[in-house]
């Protein structure tokens, strides 16, 4: 079983999305979140769905040590990020090199980097009147939105969107092909793994 572990910090829909699809996947599972945020809505949606969850301070993330114990506690092999914001530290990247993926709802290298997310990001890429736009899935390293890109997804701008209309077109990619996506590159880097 490749036990696979979700980091979110806010309302989690990402998160309960793929959580839902490992339900009754006999290979792997979502067997923890984690949030930085103890108020997320994430930790409702892990619980309502039997999924133990874990707040963690963002100096302990930083650290490390607290958050790998943690995870190594729920043997996790594989982590997804899933509406993250915060920059994952050297030791993490370190304990899980190229086992750790993240969505972004843009077309990387585009619109990526500190600060790029939610409204702001699709407000920019209609304000550059952009034709397309869409999710990049990718390996975290140690750069915000720069690992090596896995798939990508791309969606119409229309020109009359708003950040909003654009963002729900990007959810409709984020959940169709994200857990998809994890699945395959889990079952890719993981597969061999003797437990």
């Amino acid at each position: 079983m490749i036990n696979i572990a979700v980091f979110a910090s806010g309302n989690g829909s990402n998160a309960e999305n793929i959580i839902r699809y490992f339900k009754d996947n006999e290979e792997m599972r979502v067997a923890l979140v984690l949030s930085n945020n103890q108020n997320a809505y994430v930790h409702t949606r892990a619980k309502n769905l039997g999924v133990p969850s874990y707040t963690f301070s963002k100096d302990e993330f930083d650290k490390g040590d607290p958050v790998l114990q943690k995870l190594q506690e729920y043997r996790i092999d594989f982590i997804v990020l899933a509406g993250f914001l915060l920059k994952v530290p050297e030791p993490i990247l370190k304990a899980y090199p190229q086992r750790i993926v993240n969505i972004h709802p843009a077309l990387l290298p585009k619109y990526g980097g500190k600060g790029m997310y939610g409204d702001r990001l699709h407000k920019a890429v209609i304000q550059a009147g952009e034709k397309e736009s869409g999710i990049t899935i990718h390996f975290v390293n140690e750069c915000y939105d720069e690992g090596e890109i896995i798939f990508q997804a791309r969606c119409p701008v229309l020109p009359s969107d708003t950040p909003e209309e654009l963002a729900q077109r990007i959810h409709k990619l984020e959940y169709e092909y994200y857990p998809q996506v994890i699945e395959k590159t889990a079952k890719q880097v993981c597969g061999g793994k003797e437990k």
